[in-house]
């Protein structure tokens, strides 16, 4: 017996085109809406442009983990909402094709999507939140390099400031500049100079600046004039900020795998408090990927509007739930993790109940004969739109008179 049957390709076809691209689109707009702010921050911050690809590539793992269930969610639901609206669902199941033989292939998607979340949600997902805080912290520590302005005064260090009239050859040809610098004792020096070059040296936390075709004036409270000195060739050395080390892994739960949230929330000797957050995180990741599994029967149960009915109520019902439980597993995890209540309550039992209803909101349209789980709010709600057309259709007749 064959076990992929023409109808459970055509099933794939249906099931496939929107969940790929629900899921594309949710994770371009947390990206897009998350890319604006990374290129503000490191504006501010003065470092390159590149690290906001590496601070972006970081959170990619966390915006697939809130895309994947939604993607799949969609895909499944405008699937059988499709069916629903061209009667072809009438005709599987006149044929003996039911609810559960149709949610085959959807389900084989939901256990691939599973174990793919499970993954990312256990390893790659926390190893990559720490690379984006690394990586924020060096920015903030002036590790990664930063930009020189052109036109504007750049602090280079505590006490030397740099303008730049052009900067060519990335940053490498500087021309048009002006250094001034203040040591200890009020001894400055002013220089301005045709071009100038960056220059590595052998002590890591010292670079010299190469300046030629210009001018210094150096100045302290002894002197009776300051002196002037022209020049063809002249370096000026810069000493770089000492470098803080960034933290190892571990201090934070959410930046823990699977595996190590068990063994800090297992081990005596690790604070009360990480102990309690790493068995709340544990399990809410759990709950999350769990989720997954009740996805189908959801959409199914919110896919099929009444009968003459193309009412969309059921599209939008699927993203306030997903929303909605997404929220209260993170209030539960943040009880939890204050110790006051155990995460198997916290989370487990919020689970059982949405698990529940799903259940019954699946057997409601699947075994109960012109069963409708929201047919309550689909009335509702056809009657507010109904109630909003003979508004504006009043106004277009007074407009009109």
């Amino acid at each position: 017996m064959q076990f992929f049957t023409a109808t459970d390709r055509y099933m794939a076809r249906l099931v496939t085109v929107p969940m790929l691209a629900t899921l594309a689109i949710a994770a371009m707009l947390l990206v897009l809406d998350k890319m604006l702010r990374l290129l503000d921050f490191v504006a501010k911050e003065g470092g390159p442009v590149s690290v906001v690809w590496e601070m972006l590539a970081n959170i990619v793992p966390e915006y697939l983990s809130l895309a994947i269930p939604v993607g799949l969610m969609l895909g499944i639901l405008l699937a059988f909402r499709k069916l629903a609206l061209s009667s072809e669902l009438d005709v599987f199941r006149a044929i003996g094709l039911g609810y559960g033989r149709l949610l085959r292939v959807p389900y084989i998607f939901t256990i691939v999507f599973l174990l793919l979340n499970l993954v990312i949600v256990g390893y790659f997902q926390p190893t990559a939140r720490y690379s984006y805080e690394q990586l924020q912290f060096e920015l903030r520590q002036g590790a990664l390099g930063a930009s020189i302005n052109v036109g504007e005064f750049n602090n280079l260090s505590r006490n030397m400031t740099l303008r730049v009239e052009r900067s060519e050859n990335n940053g490498r040809d500087l021309s048009g500049i002006f250094v001034r610098t203040q040591t200890d004792g009020d001894r400055n020096i002013s220089v301005t100079a045709e071009h100038g070059t960056f220059m590595a040296t052998d002590d890591p936390d010292t670079i010299i600046f190469r300046l030629s075709n210009g001018r210094l004036v150096h100045d302290q409270p002894n002197f009776e004039r300051p002196r002037v000195l022209s020049f063809a060739s002249h370096d000026l050395p810069i000493e770089l900020p000492k470098i803080e080390r960034f933290r190892g892994r571990g201090g934070i739960h959410r930046e823990l795998t699977l595996f190590e949230l068990l063994d800090v929330a297992n081990d005596p000797a690790e604070p009360a408090e990480l102990r309690m957050a790493s068995r709340a995180n544990f399990h809410f990741r759990l709950a999350e990927v769990m989720m997954m599994i009740l996805l189908p029967l959801l959409a199914v149960s919110l896919a099929v509007p009444p009968k003459r009915s193309t009412s969309a109520l059921g599209v939008f019902l699927s993203v306030v739930l997903i929303t909605t439980m997404h929220k209260v597993w993170q209030y539960g995890e943040d009880v939890a993790a204050l110790g006051r209540v155990d995460p198997l309550i916290a989370l487990w039992v919020p689970f059982a109940l949405f698990a529940a209803l799903i259940v019954w909101m699946y057997y409601q349209i699947a075994y109960v004969p012109g069963g409708q789980p929201i047919g309550f709010l689909e009335k509702g709600f056809a009657k507010i739109v109904a109630a909003v057309r003979t508004l504006l259709r009043l106004k277009r007749r007074k407009a009109e008179a």
